[in-house]
């Protein structure tokens, strides 16, 4: 059992044996990891009960004020499409029904409204996706295929790079100065929308957006946080794996997975050679991963967060398991500084930069992959710990509630869709039989939507 203790003023971590004679658990027994998979299947039908109650047919629950949020004033049903895959999978199967009848008669996309692109199409395109290919109802093929030609003006600039936001009804699009992740995180969506439309215009306007972030890259090969898409020029040379920049490398791995991309394989070797080279950082016998300038390679501080616990997932994907089990280690250090992890940690000091927990699922997704690949029972056990904090800090009466800060556990009156699209998911995936989901033929988008192309 994991405690921290405090000597003169140093935290210190300490492993107790259970009962005399007793070490702690290795393995997790296929009756607890039904158990553990039952509870996350309760658990998001607690918050799935509170959003059909309290915000219905809108975008979003708040769940303390138990008041609905639409992100543009009018609603595009955020949460039942990230949901119905998740509902399906976990099998809560009459509330994946509502949600899809829901979505197919309700959901319009006619409406005046400036949306941004990456959101929308990692969200509402791929949940769409992933729920077609889970239904067969093409009905909701059609909607993906009318969002699609929707977004498609994002990509009328002049290098290729998309426009962050985009009109829905009017096609204007506005949006200048973006990153790598809205500019390179498209492909999977657009990519799969082109194979089962048939229409070409989606895959090669995403991989023009793809390779034309490649493209921009330094001389030491790696990307800044901001670049103008009209001209191309970088306006931040900050380089990191987290939020801003994380997906980018996440997409050039799948597109190759995902579709037998050439391409995106040969600019995903490129570029992690450089990540690895300038970005991954040795600091007290722990492998983190922190930011540098993208010219020079100097490093420009030691942050790393929730966003960036993706990594070892991506890491486990691409055949490096080594430094996928480190990364997973340190992500673990920096959860039970405060029993949740912080958004964002100074890993050479120990001490949280940014306090905030919006419920996100990366480190249990690392988690997954990492039992995935290993078989190791540390990892179920790992995410036995992670769901635990979860249910302890973050329930609410109504649904879940987002932190406000890790260190005193302040709730903050936000319940994002993607507790639903992937924290939940990830954490059911985990505990479930392997057969709850065909992980070796189906990729998940960044929002953590499963698709699949038999190439």
């Amino acid at each position: 059992m994991f405690r921290k203790i405090f000597v003169n003023g140093l935290l210190l971590a300490l492993t107790f044996t259970f009962g005399i004679g007793h070490a702690a658990p290795e393995k997790m027994s296929a009756t607890e990891a039904h158990k553990m998979a039952k509870h996350v299947q309760q658990e998001a039908l607690h918050a799935w009960r509170d959003y059909k109650q309290f915000a219905w047919g809108h975008d979003a629950l708040k769940p303390l004020s138990q008041k609905p949020h639409d992100w543009y004033g009018k609603s595009l049903l955020m949460t039942p499409v990230d949901a119905l895959d998740t509902l399906l999978i976990v099998g809560l199967k009459t509330e994946a029904k509502e949600a899809q009848e829901l979505i197919a008669t309700e959901l319009n996309f006619d409406q005046d409204l400036n949306v941004q692109n990456f959101e929308i199409t990692i969200r509402l395109l791929g949940g769409l996706l992933s729920a077609y290919q889970l239904t067969n109802d093409v009905r909701l093929l059609a909607l993906a295929d009318d969002l699609g030609a929707r977004l498609l003006p994002v990509f009328n600039s002049p290098t290729g790079l998309p426009y962050t936001h985009v009109n829905l009804k009017t096609g204007k699009v506005s949006g200048k100065v973006s990153n790598p992740a809205e500019t390179g995180t498209l492909l999977l969506e657009f990519g799969m929308l082109s194979k089962l439309t048939n229409k070409a215009i989606y895959y090669d306007k995403a991989k023009q957006a793809l390779s034309a972030t490649f493209q921009r890259r330094s001389t030491i090969g790696l990307v800044g946080s901001a670049i103008n898409v009209e001209t191309g020029a970088w306006e931040n040379s900050n380089s990191h794996i987290g939020g801003g920049i994380d997906s980018y490398y996440e997409y050039l791995y799948k597109c190759w997975r995902l579709f037998g991309d050439q391409d995106c394989k040969n600019m995903w070797e490129t570029s992690i050679a450089s990540v690895n080279q300038y970005l991954a950082d040795e600091v007290n016998g722990g492998l983190w991963y922190g930011h540098a300038d993208m010219n020079s390679g100097k490093r420009s501080n030691t942050h790393y967060g929730a966003l960036d616990a993706f990594m070892p997932a991506l890491l486990v994907l691409s055949d490096d398991l080594p430094r996928a089990k480190r990364l997973q280690d340190s992500g673990m250090r920096m959860w039970r500084i405060h029993s949740i992890e912080p958004e964002s940690l100074d890993y050479a000091s120990m001490q949280v930069t940014s306090a905030g927990y919006p419920l996100r699922p990366e480190i249990v997704e690392s988690a997954y992959y990492l039992y995935r690949a290993t078989n190791d029972d540390r990892y179920r056990l790992m995410g036995k710990e992670l769901f635990e904090d979860f249910v302890k800090y973050c329930r609410h009466e109504t649904g879940y509630a987002a932190l406000k800060d890790v260190r005193d556990k302040s709730k903050e009156d936000s319940m994002e869709s993607f507790v639903f699209a992937e924290t939940f998911k990830y954490y059911y995936l985990l505990f479930a039989p392997k057969t709850a989901l065909d992980f070796d033929n189906v990729t998940f988008n960044t929002e953590a939507h499963p698709l699949r192309w038999r190439r």
